[in-house]
């Protein structure tokens, strides 16, 4: 039901994006006059598209080439539809200023040549951006009573999958293994399949190198796919499932992972707090392994001292940020959340739906925790 509600949603709301980039931008630009019909059946092309590609998102009947294609042209809209948007702002003042025909003429030609080249800029950079390999980024984030310097590498949001193969994952490995961390953690959505679909592109995982072991938390697309199973090829490759349970880490730092706050939705495998927490020590810092940093809503006598979480993708495409920040009380990049308790949340490897990033770079984050002096 969750799924048919969201692919529901997801093509009403497309539909209208689309309905509106056209009639308010498209449609309205001299340079486009004379393609008046063409660009009226582009857009019912183009939206019948994305109705199949979200009909189809979990069935995992198109092919690579067509899922790539019109992921992007979900991309195209959504970046579209914010240049409208900036069109539509621009032609307020502009309405109001008494001009000639002519003069009004050359200012409207101007005004149309900007934005097409504004849309241009946006979706050559975005695409671009979402192409990119990862950029390697350090954090520090000083932690009270910790003993001594410890490096936490994470990746999260993999998203793997029919854009994002065994070739990304084994170079992300390779990365990894080159940061010489102490602890590396997986916070959820590293695959978007099933397990009888995903062959050997794990199989990198076996090779990935740290002091104190390889950690991983669910992610709610890992709930689309059969979480279990998930988690059991995971363990089979070595690395450790932290299932609403803790682990000591060199007798430094308690590291704690919950599961997926999808779970509550689908009441199954949910993220149990007390339970995670039934075994920690409360003299030694802890850190917490959460997808969603939303956790932190849920968080009473529990003391933690970091949240490591990802879900993001740091908005993916700006300004989609100031949408996720209705459902998520944080972004991107590190905060301070309470006297104790700080949250990190990473905007992810790779990249969900269309391969586009504006403004949310993806990211391998080591994160350095030291001592408050």
């Amino acid at each position: 039901m969750f799924r048919l509600s969201f692919a529901l949603a997801a093509v009403a709301v497309l539909t209208l994006i689309n309905v509106y980039t056209y009639r308010r931008f498209l449609r309205r630009l001299e340079l486009f006059a004379r393609l008046g019909k063409g660009m009226m059946w582009g857009t019912i092309v183009v939206t019948l598209c994305e109705i199949l590609y979200f009909a189809v998102l979990r069935l995992d009947t198109l092919n690579p080439l067509l899922f790539g294609l019109f992921s992007s042209l979900v991309g195209i809209s959504f970046m579209l539809f914010c240049v409208a948007i900036v069109y539509d702002l621009v032609h307020v003042p502009y309405a109001k200023i008494p001009h000639d025909y002519s003069r009004r003429l050359f200012l409207k030609t101007v005004l149309d040549v900007t934005m097409l080249l504004l849309a241009f800029s946006y979706m050559f950079k975005g695409f671009i951006n979402g192409f990119k390999a990862p950029v390697l980024n350090e954090k520090e984030v000083f932690i009270d009573g910790l003993s001594e310097t410890l490096s936490i590498v994470q990746l999260s949001d993999v998203h793997l999958g029919k854009s994002l193969g065994k070739a990304f994952l084994d170079d992300l490995v390779l990365r990894i293994n080159s940061l010489d961390a102490d602890i590396v953690v997986i916070t959820g959505d590293l695959v978007d399949m099933p397990v009888s679909k995903i062959g050997d592109q794990l199989e990198s995982l076996r090779t990935l190198k740290s002091r104190f072991g390889v950690y991983f938390v669910p992610g709610n697309h890992e709930y689309f796919y059969g979480v279990h199973t998930i988690m059991e090829r995971l363990e089979a490759l070595g690395v450790t499932v932290l299932k609403n349970r803790s682990v000591l880490i060199d007798g430094r730092i308690n590291l704690v992972g919950v599961t997926d706050m999808m779970g509550k939705r689908f009441d199954f495998l949910p993220p149990d707090l007390p339970q995670a927490f039934l075994h920690v020590r409360n003299d030694l810092p802890t850190v917490l392994l959460s997808h969603q940093p939303k956790i932190v809503q849920d968080l009473t006598d529990e003391k933690v001292d970091l949240v490591l979480s990802g879900h993001t993708h740091g908005g993916q495409i700006f300004p989609f940020g100031l949408l996720v920040l209705l459902d998520q009380p944080y972004l991107s990049g590190l905060y301070r959340h309470s006297a104790r308790t700080q949250v990190f949340v990473s905007n992810g490897a790779g990249y969900w739906g269309p391969p586009v990033r504006v403004m949310a770079p993806s990211e391998i984050v080591t994160l350095r925790l030291k001592a408050k002096v």
